[in-house]
């Protein structure tokens, strides 16, 4: 019996269920779209048709064939429309619109093959030992991954399994290379593993991260493909030279007091403004909330540090220095619970952000340092420092206020105005760097940062009274369901600075 309901109908060697398909055909019910297969889809290209089919055409064209090399992986054809199965000959066939079917003969399936109900797929083991035979091709006409591709997945299971995971990996994978006489592809994956733990020589390698990890100093290639659209963005952005007007040190002082308030206020250190300035005046902690009390105090006693701030990295030893340094002071109230001038020992998220894994901190780091160090402007270099320390968040905690921190001393050194993230605006600062970590959207956070600079350059002046009520007139104290960030430009008279 032919079922008309189906999309895809296969030629039948019954003689009485081939007459039925003819007769359709000629009927105009099946139209034929490949050798003894038709459809009953009229209507659509017969590319969509044979994509939405592809698997059940499979299995009855080549019953038993395996899915292989990348494609075991991938589970569907490459951006150049090839797809690789492993059979008893070697032909490629291109009679399916839009797919090329490339068949090597080969090994049949073995017990760690995946079962796919009348055809297999090559166990994770088998088609990475196959992705280590040579090809002549490259990129989606390959039945390979680059190698690159490679060691990042062998990276991915240290990472996740650590060494033992990549031990076991390696045992089964010995195991089935003498199964199917791959002892040469088993060789060459053993050099990676082993360059991987620095057990052999990193010259195999070929990706910087696998490098990286082979000397020591391991990093997540995701976070720095990040930073190098970051610092494509900004190597080349116009940003206005706005001034910091706080010549006094009162008036220095009192910026950092506001900038000190708001910085914890954002990570959920909230105090009235009032609370937060007693606290900063005396140096008296308020009962029942010491920690937090210390945070502000932390934070102050950096920001308001003229010297401090004019501290910037000229190498990578010195950003990891600074940052440790600066993170035992913000966070002495709580200097045993968040191991206070310490990287991370354990991985920490946010929501649904997975943050640097604990291990590729401080490689991480360097590797932005780099992006970081080849920036002029002195804006990109403080908006780029902000992302990077936020994008990794080195330690337990702290790590919003340590980033506005290292970007704010970038500012300062340069004679700019430092940056202030109002409570009101809270929700646009986050939500521009998760744009920039999930849709690798760099122009958002550039806005939002350089609004932000522009608002912060209007807080001048040593008459706290004064700039309280500039704060209250902006909405800056509000929650951002409450309100909207109003900027208004004040000015100093008779002294004449450069346009905003």
């Amino acid at each position: 019996m032919v079922d008309f309901t189906k999309e895809i109908i296969f030629a039948s060697s019954d003689k009485s269920l081939s007459n039925k398909i003819s007769r359709a055909e000629k009927e105009g019910r099946l139209k034929k779209i490949a050798p003894r297969i038709y459809t009953t889809n009229l209507r659509d290209s017969e590319v969509y048709i044979f994509k939405r089919n592809f698997f059940e055409i499979l299995k009855w064209r080549f019953p038993n064939a395996i899915v292989s090399h990348r494609s075991a992986s991938e589970l569907r054809p490459t951006e150049t429309g090839n797809f690789f199965i492993t059979s008893s000959y070697t032909k490629k066939i291109t009679d399916l619109k839009g797919i090329t079917l490339n068949v090597m003969e080969g090994k049949p399936a073995i017990e760690s093959d995946v079962n796919l109900d009348g055809i297999y797929a090559s166990s994770e083991w088998r088609w990475v030992l196959e992705n280590m035979q040579v090809s002549r091709k490259k990129g989606g006409e390959s039945k390979n991954f680059s190698i690159e591709y490679i060691e990042d997945k062998l990276e991915k299971i240290i990472l996740r399994e650590g060494e033992d995971g990549i031990n076991k990996f390696r045992d089964k994978s010995r195991e089935i290379a003498r199964q199917l006489g791959y002892e040469d592809e088993f060789q060459k994956l053993n050099a990676l593993i082993s360059a991987l733990l620095s057990t052999h020589d990193a010259k195999v390698l070929s990706s910087s991260s696998a490098r990286a990890r082979a000397t020591g100093i391991p990093f997540d290639a995701e976070r720095v493909e990040l930073f190098e659209i970051l610092y494509d963005k900004l190597k080349d952005y116009y940003f206005p030279e706005r001034r910091d007007k706080n010549y006094s040190e009162d008036s220095y002082r009192l910026f950092s007091f506001f900038e000190a308030y708001f910085s914890n206020y954002i990570e959920g250190t909230e105090f009235t403004i009032e609370d937060a300035k007693k606290i900063v005046d005396t140096g008296i902690v308020i009962p029942k909330r010491v920690k937090d009390s210390h945070d502000i105090l932390g934070t102050f006693s950096i920001v308001s540090n003229s010297f401090e701030m004019s501290l910037t990295p000229s190498i990578e030893d010195e950003l990891i220095q600074i940052l440790k340094r600066r993170h035992l002071t913000i966070m002495s109230g709580r200097a045993e619970e968040v191991n206070a001038g310490e990287f991370k020992s354990q991985n920490n998220r946010a929501g649904n952000t997975e943050f640097v894994d604990y291990s590729l901190v401080e490689g991480t780091l360097r590797q932005g340092f780099k992006y970081y160090a080849a920036l002029t402007d002195p804006m990109a270099k403080a908006i780029f420092l902000m992302f990077m320390i936020s994008e990794v968040h080195p330690f337990t905690d702290g790590n919003g206020r340590i980033s506005r921190i290292m970007g704010n001393a970038e500012l300062f050194k340069s004679g700019l105005s430092r940056i202030i993230v109002p409570t009101v605006y809270r929700e646009d600062y986050i939500l521009s760097l998760k744009k920039m970590t999930n849709k690798k959207d760099p122009d958002t956070y550039i806005r939002v940062m350089d609004k932000l600079q522009y608002f912060s350059n209007n807080i001048f002046g040593d008459n706290f009274d004064e700039l309280n009520n500039y704060f209250k007139e902006t909405n800056a104290y509000k929650e951002p369901s409450e309100g909207k960030l109003k900027i208004i430009d004040r000015s100093i008279p008779d002294i004449k600075l450069d346009g905003i």
